[in-house]
């Protein structure tokens, strides 16, 4: 089955025009945890836009740019799918391809879903920004300009990482466990955010963390009460008539940032509604998030022209 899903994947992509350079396993040797997924992997279109599910073995697809053209830049990609799926294409490839096209290494993580262990994302997470930094001068990849992306629950687990990170551990027997797990800098696309469920998404917190209603396990992964001074510069983009995740997600974690003096740019667009990540069928205005974006590294200094 899992042979079969290859083979489609690869004829979408070319079908779409999209190539990544590479694709491998995150965990090679096998990952420190475990999730049990209802039943086998399968990779399949909807509504015009591929997903993954019954996810258990986390990957990497790995676009680069021409050698001319990169700026040492990277961007790991968590698409969004409420913790259930995965809506890999447009929260995923197709980002990662627009970066390739301007000079960013764009890395798509294939995270594997929690199914009762809400450890399992952020724990995929980590290790996909430890591993891109391990691989930095193998892949043209400047280690202190490595970013996490994510759409709806991908922002979730993107700004849990943003959020919960380590500085890596230089006693670690595991040599990429002394690698730092930090991102240099956040892309929040219509984000959960909160756990609080005036706020928060529930059914992300379901899929997540279960049914309970213990707020110590729901707060510890309400992010936007867990940003600090070193908490990474975030670009958000979203929708004022987004239903399914409330702009108050994003403005809290904004909010939360000024507090702490982390530079941040929001952009909240009129229209857009949830899930739009990149589209090529419609004409408005939030269509023109990944520029805005790009122009934001640039006024970091995290590209330069």
């Amino acid at each position: 089955m899992k042979s079969i899903n290859l083979i489609i994947l690869l004829i979408a992509l070319s079908l779409q025009g999209m190539s990544q350079d590479f694709q491998l396993k995150l965990w090679p040797a096998g990952a420190p945890n475990k999730n049990t997924p209802p039943g086998e992997e399968e990779y399949y279109k909807q509504r015009g836009t591929f997903r993954y599910e019954n996810i258990s073995e986390a990957e990497l697809f790995v676009y680069q740019p021409e050698e001319d053209k990169n700026t040492g830049a990277a961007v790991i990609i968590c698409p969004g799918g409420g913790y259930h799926v995965e809506a890999i294409d447009h929260e995923g490839f197709r980002i990662a391809q627009y970066l390739k096209e301007h000079g960013i290494t764009g890395i798509v993580l294939k995270y594997r879903l929690p199914y009762g262990n809400s450890e399992i994302p952020l724990t995929d997470a980590l290790q996909a920004i430890r591993f891109t930094r391990s691989k930095a001068l193998e892949w043209g990849i400047d280690p202190q300009k490595i970013g996490i992306a994510g759409a709806s629950a991908g922002g979730h687990l993107a700004s849990t990482a943003g959020t919960h990170f380590d500085l890596g551990n230089p006693e670690a027997d595991d040599p990429m466990s002394k690698i730092s797990s930090r991102p240099d800098f956040m892309l929040l696309l219509y984000p959960v955010i909160s756990f609080k469920e005036s706020v928060g998404h529930m059914g992300s917190r379901k899929n997540l963390i279960g049914e309970t209603n213990d707020w110590k396990i729901a707060k510890e992964f309400s992010n936007e009460l867990w940003v600090t001074e070193n908490t990474p510069p975030v670009f958000f983009v979203l929708a004022d008539d987004d239903r399914g995740v409330i702009p108050e997600n994003s403005i809290s974690f904004y909010r939360a940032l000024k507090e702490n003096n982390v530079p941040a740019e929001l952009h909240i667009f009129a229209e857009g509604g949830h899930g739009f990540g990149m589209r090529s069928e419609r004409e408005i205005p939030v269509d023109n998030w990944p520029d805005l974006f790009v122009d934001w590294l640039k006024s970091m200094k995290i590209v330069t022209e």
